[in-house]
């Protein structure tokens, strides 16, 4: 299975994401847009990214009854985007019918994820805000197979809990985990996080890295100093 770093292009605008990307006068790496810069500039910041050659995670982590997810996923379907999300807390018939809206009429679609519990979250935070009581790798691990089991062709998650993921659901299920920082970095506001290294060790199969990147004083470096940790 490929494995790959993908840059979070947390910015407000096109024009400070696409003086970000100019600077990559080599690579072309794999990009997350979230809701910050699709909100902000829309569909046609999809296209303007694509256009230069990237492949795209699209993250708007869709939350809805089964027939806005459908329909939504259907219009998302419509943009060239090489992997999309939605909450597998939507239960899987929401699930079943993201898979359905996302698929185009040739048959192709998008990679597309569910996420399990975000790395912000802790277990008190689960147990307190979510009443969840449930130890929260039981919760991951329960939503990961719910998303296997609706046909989805893998979750985000923790690096912590990537492994366990694969056996779960095997190894070709994917496992995409944000909450990575170089060792000795500022940890913002993730509580499960881990290095590029050491989530290779654990099984992620795509790390999403923003900040470390993003803000580093040298962005290209640092993402060159991401890809050598994480795939060796």
């Amino acid at each position: 299975m490929a494995k790959d770093v993908i840059i979070a292009l947390d910015f407000d605008s096109k024009e400070k994401t696409l003086a970000f990307l100019d600077l990559f006068t080599e690579e072309k790496p794999f990009v997350k847009i979230g809701m910050e810069l699709y909100y902000a500039e829309g569909p046609e910041i999809v296209r303007a990214i694509k256009a230069r050659g990237h492949k795209i995670f699209l993250d708007l982590k869709l939350h809805d009854i089964p027939n806005t997810v459908k329909k939504s996923m259907a219009v998302l379907s419509g943009l060239d985007v090489d992997m999309t999300n939605l909450h597998a807390s939507g239960t899987k018939a929401m699930m079943e019918a993201a898979l359905e809206g996302l698929t185009r009429p040739d048959g192709t679609r998008p990679m597309l994820i569910a996420v399990t519990q975000l790395t912000s979250t802790s277990q008190e935070r689960m147990t307190n805000d979510l009443l969840i009581e449930k130890p929260l790798d039981e919760v991951v691990l329960h939503y990961a197979k719910c998303a296997a089991e609706s046909g989805l062709a893998g979750v985000v998650c923790s690096p912590l809990e990537a492994g366990k993921v694969h056996e779960v659901c095997g190894n070709d299920f994917v496992t995409v985990t944000p909450g990575v920082r170089f060792a000795g970095g500022e940890v913002g506001d993730q509580v499960r996080v881990t290095t590029p290294e050491k989530a290779r060790e654990l099984g992620s199969d795509y790390i999403v890295v923003g900040r470390p990147i993003t803000a580093a004083e040298d962005p290209v470096a640092a993402y060159r100093r991401c890809v050598k940790e994480f795939l060796g």
